[in-house]
């Protein structure tokens, strides 16, 4: 089975830090942010590819942090793929759903698979998460807590119903109607290849993914993992530094990122 991390962002909102360096790859404690989660997923049972979905511009960094990680022989027998989406600048990204649609038609077989952005820390396990995923036959989607109204009028909020099924996504709401918010971590049945195309042909909102998850709660049954654990966000130059100073680093104010 698969893994798809989407890391095709250009992080505009953390320039001059990102202007010349993929986000997805910021030192955190002294690693790069994406070996947190490539930690996490060696861990989940079955998962033997994880497919990367760079844009063009930070493509060449991606690769090379693979190859060193596979010189290293870091994660074992698992394969990282890296694919190039093309887009060079900001203006011109494909968005999130397109790049997933990208890594699904590469992959090409439907199979259950884990989807993940690739600027997220995760401070819970995803291998039990994973386990229970694959003994149903439903969507899955992680519901965290957020209790500040400032973060929910910015993020998607979830709506629930009976038995942990997610009734709407709520992209940016002005009237959050929860506390439950959903960062980029999804769990998809095989149905989802069909599902994503036709998503991506009836709609322009191909951006946030929040878009295709709202889409799929409607035409689909989706139940939600709802956690009281945290996720680090690395959204902002702020955040940044507290998610740095967190896992023991200096902040982020001494970090030197350069273009190799």
């Amino acid at each position: 089975m698969n893994a798809v991390i989407l890391c095709a962002g250009f992080a505009t909102r953390m320039y001059p830090l990102t202007r010349d360096f993929p986000k997805p790859l910021l030192p955190v404690a002294g690693r790069p942010v994406l070996d947190y989660l490539l930690d996490q997923l060696i861990e989940c049972a079955g998962i033997s590819a994880v497919h990367l979905v760079s844009n063009g511009r930070f493509y060449d960094h991606i690769c090379r942090w693979r190859d060193d990680h596979l010189a290293q022989e870091t994660y074992g027998a698992l394969s990282i793929e890296i694919y190039d989406d093309g887009a060079k600048d900001n203006d011109h990204r494909l968005g999130a759903s397109a790049d997933l649609a990208l890594a699904l038609k590469i992959i090409g077989v439907p199979d259950k698979i884990l989807v993940s952005g690739g600027d997220n820390i995760y401070r819970f396990a995803l291998a039990p998460l994973w386990r229970r995923f694959l003994q149903g036959n439903e969507h899955r989607i992680v519901a965290l807590v957020e209790e500040q109204k400032d973060i929910l009028r910015r993020t998607g909020v979830l709506e629930f119903g009976a038995d942990e099924r997610v009734i709407r996504l709520y992209e940016k709401p002005e009237k959050p109607p929860s506390h439950w918010v959903c960062p980029p971590l999804y769990f998809f049945q095989p149905s989802v290849w069909g599902e994503l195309e036709q998503f991506l042909n009836s709609s322009a909102n191909h951006d946030a993914p929040g878009h295709f998850i709202e889409y799929l709660c409607r035409e689909s049954t989706v139940m939600g993992f709802k956690l009281r654990e945290r996720r680090l966000d690395i959204g902002s130059i702020e955040t940044y530094h507290q998610a740095d100073r967190e896992l023991g680093g200096n902040g982020g104010d001494t970090l030197a990122i350069g273009s190799p």
